[in-house]
């Protein structure tokens, strides 16, 4: 059975107070949850230590990003291994601000996935179009391509330990989400890639991320191959986020 997973993406805000506030609220409030989510938070990487110390066992924590180097000379860099040792459990990989900002390329993708596997982390990788992409009718051919040259190398045994998030560039951060409709269809798209990369397709975990809300939560993971979310500012508050963790359906 797919796991049912809500990840809070940080990005690059937080602080400690909002950690003890927040992942507190969390604590308490995530008791009695009976829907079977997964809640993953994924702060910056400094306040990664604070919240695996203030986490309950129902959290699990993550980062946003790792080297596509296992050690070395790579000032500012973080290692999957490290992330690993202080306690990560999952790691973001080829976000799409990533992509865009910091030039992060598919072969990076592949290697700093690689690199998350060598450290026992699940990779959420992250794979979408833009809004010019999605409007020439290339949305598909796009998010497939990022799929292939992402997964390509993954091992039989190793996709236990992916997870791919589909989030539209033009959504992000914008306000404007996917219709649940859309999101779906690019869903199904994503599972038959996988299948044909010889995954084990319908077992493996397929988050929407862009602009998830409370109010548009439950018509998303309402689809039969959407299994939870990439969620980025309304993780940063603490209702907001417990409610999109509530709107996950019980049974697929």
């Amino acid at each position: 059975m797919r796991r049912k997973i809500v990840a809070g993406n940080w990005k690059m805000n937080g602080s400690r107070s909002l950690v003890k506030q927040l992942v507190s609220t969390m604590n308490s409030d995530l008791t009695g949850l009976d829907n079977g989510v997964e809640v993953v938070i994924i702060p910056p990487a400094l306040y990664v230590s604070d919240v695996i110390e203030t986490a309950e066992r129902s959290i699990q924590v993550g980062v946003q990003n790792v080297a596509c180097w296992e050690s070395g000379a790579y000032t500012g860099e973080i290692s999957a291994a490290m992330a690993g040792d202080l306690g990560c459990s999952y790691t973001l990989i080829g976000h799409s601000e990533r992509r865009q900002l910091f030039g992060e390329t598919d072969e990076q993708v592949a290697a700093k996935i690689d690199q998350a596997f060598s450290a026992g982390l699940t990779a959420i990788l992250c794979v979408g179009e833009t809004l010019e992409q999605r409007e020439s009718g290339a949305a598909e051919a796009v998010v497939a391509e990022q799929i292939r040259a992402g997964l390509a190398g993954v091992a039989d045994e190793q996709w236990q330990r992916i997870v791919v998030a589909y989030e539209p560039v033009w959504a992000i951060g914008t306000g404007k989400t996917a219709t649940a409709e859309d999101a779906q269809a690019m869903h199904a798209s994503i599972r038959k890639e996988l299948a044909a990369l010889g995954a084990p397709a319908n077992d493996v975990s397929l988050l929407y991320g862009g602009s998830v809300k409370a109010d548009n939560a439950a018509a998303l993971f309402s689809q039969p191959d959407i299994d939870g979310g990439l969620i980025g500012g309304a993780s940063l508050k603490a209702d907001e986020f417990l409610s999109i963790c509530r709107a996950v359906p019980r049974e697929y």
